[in-house]
């Protein structure tokens, strides 16, 4: 068992480096990243879809990235916002990794790419155990799936700088009870922002949008009580010390792959570069 500990976080800290110098690579080209958690069919993608094609016609240039086990059906759908898009692939692995992150962005994100949205694949356990880089984290749970959800999956939530609630449309005739919802949200993480969408209402349209331009261009972000007590401090493959939040509990995923640890990571605030202001009219969805 202890082997088995001893690797993980092995393989965990070379995440950790990783993740800190895409974070660094891409800040210095004035792009942040983005990363969206879910369960599958949160209505993530096509909250996205919406902010992505605002972004388009306010000429802001973006780009996103989609991971799922199997189909491009998300980048497909997301590339209509003509944004450029890819879809990645992951073959049966349940979360995204920072160098794999790092591949299949080289030779493709748009130079003048301001923010990239990562659409992690849909499972609020393993991807929330990886550091992509990100400047901002937000987590999405739909108002059908219960307003206990925070406390069931509390290492999602518990480093989110953002929470959204998507399917408000449709709130009331699932009995969700808003007020449960946010004081479960803020018993596992204490101050951060809840706010309510609606891919086909139209409620919050552009919210995300807006939070994580102002994220990029060096507004405060939230700082999860979760990162700011951390449990454990290790020194990842480039000799710097993390001091993120770190808990370890096991878990089995509907794969089959059985996991012994959970480690935490919240991303860093970085400095933004300059702003930029060119059309990203190219739109590339495309396997990995």
């Amino acid at each position: 068992m202890c082997r088995v500990v001893d690797l993980q976080q092995a393989v965990l800290a070379k995440n950790d480096a990783c993740a800190h110098t895409l974070r660094e690579d891409l800040a210095a080209r004035g792009t942040a990243v983005v990363n969206l958690l879910s369960s599958p069919g949160s209505g993530k993608t096509a909250l996205l879809e919406r902010e992505l094609t605002l972004a388009h016609s306010r000429g802001i240039p973006v780009a996103a990235l989609t991971a799922d086990l199997a189909t491009e059906n998300d980048a497909v759908r997301l590339a209509r916002s003509g944004v450029p898009v890819k879809q990645v692939l992951t073959d049966g692995l349940c979360h995204l990794e920072a160098e794999m992150l790092g591949g299949h962005l080289h030779g493709w994100l748009p130079a003048d790419t301001r923010l990239l949205f990562i659409e992690n694949v849909g499972n609020l356990v393993c991807p929330a155990s990886y550091d992509l880089g990100e400047t901002l984290r937000i987590v999405l749970a739909s108002v059908t799936e219960g307003e206990d959800k925070p406390l069931k999956y509390p290492t999602a939530f518990g480093l989110a700088h953002l929470v959204v609630v998507t399917k408000t449309d449709i709130a009331e005739a699932v009995a969700f009870d808003e007020k449960e919802f946010r004081a479960n949200v803020e018993r596992i993480n204490p101050g951060v922002e809840v706010v309510l969408t609606s891919a086909r209402g139209g409620a919050g349209d552009g919210l995300l949008l807006d939070r994580a331009l102002a994220a990029r261009d060096g507004a405060p972000v939230h700082i999860p009580v979760m990162t700011r007590k951390s449990h454990h401090v290790h020194d990842a493959e480039d000799g710097q010390p993390h001091d993120e939040g770190h808990t370890h509990e096991g878990h089995t995923h509907d794969d089959g792959h059985t996991h012994h640890g959970e480690h935490t990571h919240a991303a860093r605030a970085q400095d933004r570069g300059h702003a930029h202001t060119a059309d990203s009219d190219t739109v590339a969805s495309s396997r990995s």
